[in-house]
């Protein structure tokens, strides 16, 4: 397992007793259980960007207090204490598991198409969700074939909290978990419970899907530009940040009528990476976000974890929610990306001011996962596929990634190319104006797709933004890489 520990390392507490500390904490509290395995020194410290011999001492520290224990040929294991663990969590069903994603056809009208939506399903470990399917199906558990629990199952919960606390730095507890089919659900369901008339701020550009999600809600989406850092927090303060969007606009029925200048009150922002600029939000600017949230009552932040498991620079960025003491935080997320689309499971951390409004308002409604795809899941993830598959996308990712900036080297005379630190795309700005549609359409002149980044923003304020286009390459293969960079550099004069 993953462990992600905020290190600082300008502060006076050495390193070692920094994750000693860390540890010994999570094993008090209950949030690593007795006998979970932790990983070697050599994995930790490759995982911290910190030498061995910082993780060997502080995991002598916890041996000699008898905090963990090893095992010869094994490894480091918690041992079990007897302390407080987190309220509210009551042992859940064991239980099987569900699913076989379908295949998703790319573009086949171009030669080469560096859709930014894209993911490897070569990689996908198909023999093993077929085996899990069938050993859920065969125990004949009719069980799962009625509803469950609204919220989800309460096992496949627990596994999501536990991966989410170790990998993205996220606290809560189980039962603050809903699980639903897809992101677009679970904002419609969000929106159910944060009340109708609000103004929701959202990046510009943005994730196009979430604002018509919005839009169909009936809510006014005001677009807040950005700068280096992310959102800018100087316009979301300011009233009027920008023009608010009629809810009609999307099928072009506007009403007509001048909107007033919005005052939002909630922030929709993708902080660990930013969809579709690339921006890791730093520290400091999170931090003017919660601020920002916390001076009114009924403020939210809703953070979209979008690709945060794909990183190929510096450590692992938390969640924005792991920072969040005032409970205004709510973390959206979906295994679309990192297993494949078709799974169409995804989940909200609700703060506890709105899982009770989740109850009173919606409890009632049966969950949209089938319990056989829960189930399938919760094996996949407890008995390590889901690990073992992550680390071997990042492989796999990182090589294309690589290919990809090997290959447009020869485009740095003409072009920026941004983005290339996380996730599964890049940004090619080009230095002397040539217009985006020029380049989508010299591009589709020689068989190539790539996508204008004009199509990401709510408004037509990307005519200030220089002309840019996106190239994906999770569902490429490294030739094809090649030959699409290569028609690229005909089709452009490169």
């Amino acid at each position: 397992m993953e462990l992600m520990i905020p290190l600082d390392s300008q502060g006076t507490t050495p390193m070692y007793e920094q994750i000693y500390c860390y540890i010994k904490e999570e094993i008090r509290l209950g949030d690593l259980k007795a006998g979970s395995r932790l990983p070697s020194t050599r994995v930790l410290a490759d995982h911290l960007k910190v030498s061995r011999s910082t993780t060997q001492m502080a995991y002598e520290q916890l041996l000699s207090e008898g905090y963990i224990h090893s095992e010869p040929c094994k490894g480091y294991f918690a041992a079990a204490i007897e302390e407080l663990v987190e309220a509210g969590e009551q042992p859940g069903p064991q239980f099987a598991e569900p699913f076989v994603p379908r295949e998703e056809k790319g573009s086949e009208s171009f030669a080469v198409d560096f859709s930014p939506r894209g993911i490897d399903l070569d990689s996908f470990p198909f023999n093993t969700w077929r085996k899990i399917s069938r050993a859920i199906l065969v125990d004949d558990n009719k069980a799962l074939f009625l509803n469950g629990d609204p919220q989800g199952e309460y096992a496949l919960r627990k596994a999501i909290r536990s991966y989410l606390h170790s990998a993205r730095g996220v606290r809560c507890s189980a039962d603050q978990i809903v699980v639903g089919a897809g992101n677009e659900y679970l904002l419609m369901l969000l929106s159910l419970l944060l009340g109708p008339d609000r103004w929701v701020a959202m990046e510009n550009p943005t994730y196009k899907q979430a604002y018509r999600v919005f839009i169909s809600q009936g809510y006014r989406v005001v677009p807040i530009e950005m700068d280096p850092y992310g959102m800018d927090i100087r316009m979301l303060r300011k009233e009027g940040a920008g023009d608010p969007e009629d809810p009609g606009a999307e099928n072009g029925q506007r009403s007509g009528a001048e909107l007033p200048k919005a005052a939002p009150s909630i922030a929709y922002v993708m902080p660990s990476h930013q969809y579709p600029m690339g921006i890791v939000m730093p520290i400091k600017r999170r931090q003017e976000l919660l601020a920002w949230a916390y001076e009114e009552e009924d403020r939210y932040l809703i953070e979209d974890d979008y690709d945060s498991e794909f990183r190929y620079k510096g450590k692992p960025i938390p969640a924005l929610q792991g920072m969040d003491r005032g409970e205004r935080v709510i973390y959206i997320g979906t295994f679309s990306r990192s297993i494949a689309p078709a799974i169409r499971v995804g989940f909200l951390v609700l703060p506890p001011k709105l899982l009770e409004l989740y109850k009173k308002k919606a409890g009632f409604f049966s969950s949209t996962v089938s319990r056989i795809d829960q189930n399938i899941l919760y094996q996949f993830l407890t008995e390590g596929h889901y690990e073992r598959h992550l680390n071997r996308m990042r492989s796999v990712y990182k090589g294309k990634h690589d290919c990809l900036l090997g290959e447009l080297k020869a485009f740095e005379g003409k072009f920026w190319i941004r983005g290339e630190n996380a996730g599964i795309h890049v940004l090619l700005t080009h230095k002397e104006g040539v217009k985006e549609v020029e380049l989508e359409q010299s591009a589709a002149r020689a068989d190539v797709k790539v996508y204008g980044l004009s199509r990401y923003f709510i408004h037509p304020e990307y005519e200030r933004y220089p002309d840019t286009v996106l190239l994906g390459y999770a569902n490429l293969t490294e030739e094809k890489i090649r030959e699409g960079c290569a028609r690229l550099k005909a089709a452009w004069g490169l």
